[in-house]
C-alpha cells in the first residue's frame, strides 16, 4: 500500500462497506419488527371477528361461532388455525383447519389481557396471540374463554426473505456505483499531486525551470517551498562560481608579488631572508583569502526544516567580540533586543551577516553605536537596525558601497567585502539590506526578513 490513492480508496471502500452493512442490517431489523407488529394486529383482528361472529343460547351463555369470518379457519392445514379455551385451560372449541393435529396453544389470559408469542408445535413454526375475554351471562355471572389464533410464519418469512433479497441486491448495487463514484472523485481529487510529480519530472529533464502550474490551495506551501529550495539550489551554484572567481582574482596580486619578490631579491645578500619573509607574509594572506572565500562560498540559505536561533544571543556574542578588538576606540553600544525574534536558517550565515554590519559600524562610527532587533508588528518576519554616528554615506554612494571590492574610505583597512558579501547573504534568504542616514548622524542599516 505504497500508493495514497490506494491507501484512500481502501479506507473509504471499508468505512463505505461497514456503513452498508450496518444501514442493511438496521433495515432488515427494522422490517422485521414492523412485519411482526402487522402480525400482531392481523391476529387480533381475526380474535375480534370470532368475538363478534359468536353466538348466545337462552341462558346468555357464548356458542361458539358456527359460520367462521375467514375462510382459511374451514379449510384443514390453511396455516391460520384459532382456539377457544375456558376458564380452566381446556379447549372448548376449534377451527376446521386444526383438524387432525394436535397443536396446543393454550395459554390463558387474563380478561382483557394479550400475549403475542412464537411457538414451535407439531413440527410448525407459529406466530399466536392470545386474548383473554371475560363473557357475563343473563344471571350476570362471568364466564373466562381465552380465544388463540395462530398463523404459520411459512408466509411471514417468504416476505422477509424477499424484503431481504431485494434490500442487499439494492444495497449491492448501490455500493458499487458508490465504489466507482468514489475511486473518479479520489482520482479526480488527486490529480494536483500527480501534477506536481509532472512538473517536477519536467525540471529534472531540464525543460522547466520552476513550478509555475496553478496548484489548489493546500499544495500552495509545499509548491513554494519547492520552489524556493530550487531558487535556493541556483543561488548557491551561483555563489560558489563567484566565489571561486573572486579567490581566483585576489591570489593573482600575492602571487605576482612572490614573483617579483624572488625575481627582485636575487642579486642582493639579503634576498633570501627577504624574500622568505615576503613569501611567509604573502602565504598568509592567501590562506587567509582562501578561507575568508570558501566561508563565504558555504552560506547555507533558507532552510524549512532550520531551527529558530535567537537573535538577540548572537549581537551580544558580536558585540562582546567586538568590544575586545576596538578596546582602543571609545565606542557607546546600545542594545534594543527582542528576546522572542528568531531567525530561521543557519546561525553561521546570521554571524556572518551581522558581524560584518557590526565590524563596519565600529569602524567608521566616531563613539556611538546602535542596534535593535524586533519581530515584525504583523508577526511576518524580522526587523534588525544597525545605526553609527559616523560620517555616512551619500545616498548617490549606497549602491556603490555594496559593490564587491568597492570602499568609501581608503584610510580604514579593509577589502570591500563586507557590505556586499552581507547582502548577497540576505538576499539567499529573500530578505533586503537598506542604507539610509541614521538619527544619531551616521548610516543606519536596516535588515528584514519575511515568513
Amino acid at each position: 500500500m505504497h500508493s495514497l490513492h490506494s491507501r484512500l480508496l481502501l479506507a473509504a471502500s471499508l468505512v463505505l462497506a461497514g456503513f452498508l452493512g450496518a444501514t442493511g442490517l438496521a433495515l432488515d431489523k427494522a422490517f422485521r419488527v414492523s412485519a411482526e407488529a402487522a402480525m400482531q394486529e392481523r391476529l387480533q383482528s381475526h380474535i375480534y371477528a370470532l368475538l363478534a361472529a359468536a353466538d348466545e343460547d337462552e341462558n346468555g351463555r357464548m356458542i361458539p361461532p358456527a359460520e367462521l369470518p375467514e375462510p382459511r379457519f374451514s379449510k384443514p392445514d390453511s396455516g391460520l388455525y384459532a382456539l377457544i379455551a375456558g376458564a380452566s385451560g381446556d379447549p372448548l372449541w376449534h377451527s376446521g383447519s386444526l383438524t387432525g393435529r394436535d397443536i396446543d396453544m393454550t395459554d390463558r389470559q387474563r380478561p382483557g389481557e394479550r400475549r403475542f408469542s412464537r411457538l414451535a408445535r407439531a413440527g410448525l413454526q407459529l406466530y399466536a396471540l392470545a386474548f383473554g375475554v371475560a363473557w357475563e351471562d343473563d344471571a350476570g355471572a362471568e364466564a373466562l374463554y381465552t380465544f388463540t389464533v395462530a398463523e404459520d410464519t411459512t408466509v411471514f418469512q417468504a416476505e422477509i426473505d424477499s424484503f431481504r433479497s431485494t434490500l442487499w441486491r439494492w444495497l449491492g448495487g448501490m455500493a458499487l456505483v458508490l465504489l466507482l463514484a468514489q475511486g473518479a472523485i479520489l482520482r479526480w481529487g488527486l490529480r494536483p499531486l500527480r501534477t506536481v510529480t509532472h512538473d517536477l519530472q519536467q525540471i529534472k529533464k531540464g525543460r522547466a525551470e520552476r513550478l509555475d502550474g496553478r496548484y489548489p490551495r493546500e499544495l500552495t506551501g509545499l509548491t513554494s517551498s519547492l520552489n524556493s529550495l530550487i531558487e535556493h539550489g541556483k543561488a548557491v551554484q551561483i555563489r560558489y562560481r563567484n566565489s571561486l572567481d573572486d579567490l581566483a582574482h585576489s591570489l593573482k596580486t600575492p602571487l605576482a608579488i612572490l614573483q617579483s619578490g624572488q625575481s627582485g631579491n636575487s642579486g642582493s645578500d639579503d634576498a633570501p631572508d627577504a624574500g622568505h619573509a615576503l613569501v611567509r607574509e604573502q602565504v598568509e594572506r592567501m590562506d587567509e583569502i582562501i578561507s575568508h572565500q570558501l566561508q563565504r562560498a558555504a552560506v547555507s540559505g533558507r532552510t524549512t526544516l532550520a531551527r529558530p536561533v535567537p537573535v538577540g544571543t548572537v549581537v551580544e556574542r558580536l558585540v562582546r567580540s567586538l568590544d575586545k578588538v576596538y578596546r582602543g576606540k571609545p565606542v557607546t553600544v546600545e542594545l534594543e533586543l527582542d528576546p522572542s525574534t528568531t531567525f530561521t536558517g543557519d546561525e553561521a550565515d546570521l554571524t556572518e551577516i551581522l558581524g560584518n554590519l557590526l565590524e563596519n559600524a565600529y569602524k567608521y562610527c566616531r563613539r556611538a553605536v546602535r542596534v535593535g532587533v524586533q519581530t515584525d508588528q504583523h508577526g511576518a518576519g524580522i526587523e534588525i537596525r544597525i545605526e553609527d554616528d559616523g560620517p555616512g554615506i551619500a545616498t548617490g554612494q549606497i549602491d556603490t558601497v555594496l559593490q564587491r571590492g568597492r570602499r568609501m574610505d581608503e584610510s580604514v583597512p579593509g577589502q570591500g567585502l563586507g557590505l556586499s558579501m552581507a547582502s548577497e547573504i540576505i538576499a539567499v534568504y529573500g530578505g533586503q539590506l537598506a542604507i539610509s542616514a541614521s538619527s544619531i548622524g551616521g548610516t543606519l542599516l536596516r535588515v528584514s526578513f519575511r515568513d
